[in-house]
């Protein structure tokens, strides 16, 4: 198979979708691999890295998605990017469909078989393609909280742990997920007061048998919600719905209830957003005020950190584009139902129903068109 690694085109996005170490494995397996000029330079990889482990070196970005039977992306397709999709070309990458109607229609219309990192799932309900970058959001989360709590930075001029004497920083997470996790394991060793909300009550147990520091655990719902994050300097939205639209659960009424200069950081703005006043922004401009509520709500926080954040996920996504190429499309989704869950379009349909419901779609399960 020919297999296009493009250059990541989307605000400040740094990432890469394949090392030149999963390249040398890729070719190994007796495929070709297309790499564009560049594409690594963001996350340290320079070209002849990639050469030197057997990728062909283009400098055209059309010609990468020409000449490529699939396409490994980090970030879904952008608007000058549509032009490239064409029918049955393979499609891998993170999607977020649900967020995008455009997008989806777009893939729908061209025929492009569009895998989603983020549904790839293991039967028990684990999303390996999704979880390393959710572990670097979360963590970056509480790093970017700490940041804009600063006065300069249009906060509220609190440090997040505190100091002897001062209480610290009142840190509410909402959503006790990877990425609600990985936040709360960064907030509570900066010593900040943690609360998370979840509805999963077994979730909140063993979270407070992990964690450890000034924790407190609440089930979601909407009387909870207000009252935490009326005290809360910071608010850190982690609600995964399964490739779903994620539910606006903090209204605009209880940010406007919130204090003046305290921060939200809305994680899940990348599936639209749990929190009513969030929309999407870049790492170019990353913030703006709501009722005096600095508000972050940028959908792709792990590529500025891209070193980290290639590695993480080109080592997750590795064995699965070395299933695909071996096997092609069809027999490998067939072999592997955790893949065939990542397939949200396929020959011109929708084949995730959580997608197909966010835009009143019709749906089909993959099942009847393989």
């Amino acid at each position: 198979m020919i297999i296009g690694i493009p250059k990541e085109i989307k605000d400040n996005e740094f990432r890469v979708s394949a090392t030149p170490g999963a390249v040398a494995s890729l070719v190994q397996a007796g495929h070709e691999v297309l790499v564009q000029r560049g594409a690594g330079e963001g996350s340290g990889f320079d070209d002849e890295e990639y050469a030197r482990n057997g990728g062909q070196l283009l400098a055209s970005t059309e010609e990468v998605w020409r000449r490529s039977d699939m396409v490994m992306k980090v970030k879904e397709p952008l608007p000058e990017e549509y032009r490239f999709l064409r029918e049955g070309l393979v499609l891998f990458t993170y999607l977020h469909l649900a967020a995008s109607e455009e997008l989806t229609k777009e893939l729908i219309q061209r025929k492009v078989t569009s895998i989603a990192y983020e549904t790839v799932e293991l039967p028990n309900g684990a999303l390996p393609l999704l979880m390393p970058m959710s572990e670097v959001a979360g963590k970056m989360a509480v790093q970017i909280a700490a940041h804009y709590l600063e006065k300069m930075n249009g906060g509220r001029g609190k440090l997040l742990g505190g100091v002897p004497g001062v209480p610290p920083a009142d840190v509410v997470i909402v959503g006790g997920g990877i990425v609600g996790t990985n936040a709360a394991m960064v907030a509570l060793g900066m010593g900040a007061s943690v609360v998370i909300l979840d509805i999963n009550a077994d979730r909140l147990r063993y979270l407070t048998e992990i964690l450890h520091g000034n924790l407190i655990t609440l089930v979601s719902n909407r009387h909870n919600l207000a009252e935490a994050t009326r005290r809360a300097d910071v608010v850190i939205g982690a609600v995964l719905i399964k490739g779903a639209k994620a539910p606006k659960l903090v209204t605009r009424d209880m940010v406007a209830a919130m204090k003046p200069g305290s921060v939200i950081v809305d994680v899940a703005v990348d599936q639209g957003g749990c929190i009513e006043t969030t929309r999407p922004t870049s790492h170019s401009a990353p913030i703006y005020f709501v009722d005096g509520v600095l508000h972050y709500c940028v959908p792709n926080i792990p590529g500025a950190v891209p070193r980290t954040s290639t590695y993480a996920l080109s080592n997750q996504t590795l064995p699965y584009a070395l299933c695909l190429a071996g096997k092609g499309f069809a027999r490998a989704v067939q072999e592997n139902p955790a893949l065939a869950k990542g397939v949200n379009v396929y020959k011109g349909l929708v084949t995730y129903q959580a997608v197909a419901e966010a835009f009143s779609l019709e749906y089909t399960p993959l099942a009847k068109l393989l």
